[in-house]
């Protein structure tokens, strides 16, 4: 069986292009791990790569649901990995680009996450009830049935308690029941961009004000137009939540560039933070972060 190139990392690190250029030396296809690009309509906020920035290389999981729809990593792990074994199979390297850790592991290796598809009435509602009672109250529902869980959990993270409800309720099976060990499926090697914080930074900078200039809240306002509210998954992701938010309360651009940027920060240092426990990972300083580079890493782990 052949093996899979990864690459991943921080946001804004220059992975889309890098996994373009490998790509094309390779004859191959990518496989997004970004658990934003899966949605229609999501594409000045999310950084969605343009047909241009493509390259003329096919990219998976891009675009494959409505922004009203629920989305889990199992659902993400048994579409890609039909990919995966289809690329497999016809002789190509799969490339699995992004910056969504739990997608990437969800392919890499064995594992459960909750093993319960999506469920849109489920989530929808703890969404009510959370909207209804407030954190605490559903933080509390999840103590009753999975207090393991709760206790790794912070209440403020409702995405995931909310996930964890949900998983229970779907499979009855608490999520702390199922329990993950990182037993690979495929051989691979997984290559990231080691940029020092502060360039990254700035990167970052540069890539939100691109944003605005794009017409992220004209983006954000027409999403709310469809009714696709603050409550839809997809209205939690960076760049989504702050304009809801700032446009709630009033806020003027400048202050919307401002928390998007601290909080992309944050979840850089996150990302980051994911990817060093990743086993078989390259992390390759900027200017040695070339697809020359990444294919001679990949012939020496052959």
């Amino acid at each position: 069986m052949g093996k899979l190139l990864i690459i991943c990392g921080a946001t804004a690190s220059g992975k889309t292009a890098l996994a373009v250029n490998c790509a094309q030396k390779l004859d191959t296809e990518i496989i997004s791990a970004d658990s934003q690009l899966i949605y229609k309509g999501l594409d000045i906020g999310t950084a969605k790569p343009t047909i241009s920035e493509r390259g003329g290389i096919i990219h998976h999981m891009i675009d494959i649901i409505e922004p009203w729809e629920g989305f889990s990593v199992f659902d993400y792990a048994e579409r890609a990995t039909a990919i995966v074994d289809k690329l497999l199979s016809e002789g190509k390297t799969p490339i699995i680009c992004g910056g969504t850790g739990f997608y990437i592991n969800s392919l890499l290796f064995d594992l459960a996450y909750g093993n319960a598809g999506a469920d849109k009435s489920i989530r929808e509602k703890y969404n009510r009830l959370l909207e209804e009672n407030g954190k605490k109250y559903i933080y509390g529902l999840l103590k009753q049935v999975d207090e393991e869980t709760a206790e790794k959990l912070h209440v403020n993270d409702t995405k995931r308690v909310i996930r964890a409800l949900e998983i229970y309720e779907a499979s009855g099976i608490k999520k702390s029941a199922q329990h993950d060990r990182l037993i690979p499926k495929y051989e691979y090697i997984a290559v990231a961009i080691n940029y020092p914080r502060e360039e990254l930074y700035r990167r970052i900078d540069r890539r939100v004000g691109e944003m605005f200039e794009r017409g992220l809240v004209d983006e954000v306002e027409n999403l709310l137009k469809r009714g696709i509210n603050e409550n839809c998954q997809c209205m939690q992701a960076i760049g989504y939540k702050e304009v809801v938010n700032c446009l709630k309360n009033g806020d003027n651009e400048s202050t919307m560039r401002d928390i998007i940027k601290l909080n992309t920060r944050h979840y850089a240092k996150r990302q980051i933070t994911f990817f060093k426990k990743l086993p078989n990972i390259h992390w390759l300083e900027p200017e040695c972060a070339t697809a020359e580079r990444i294919m001679e890493l990949f012939d020496g782990n052959r």
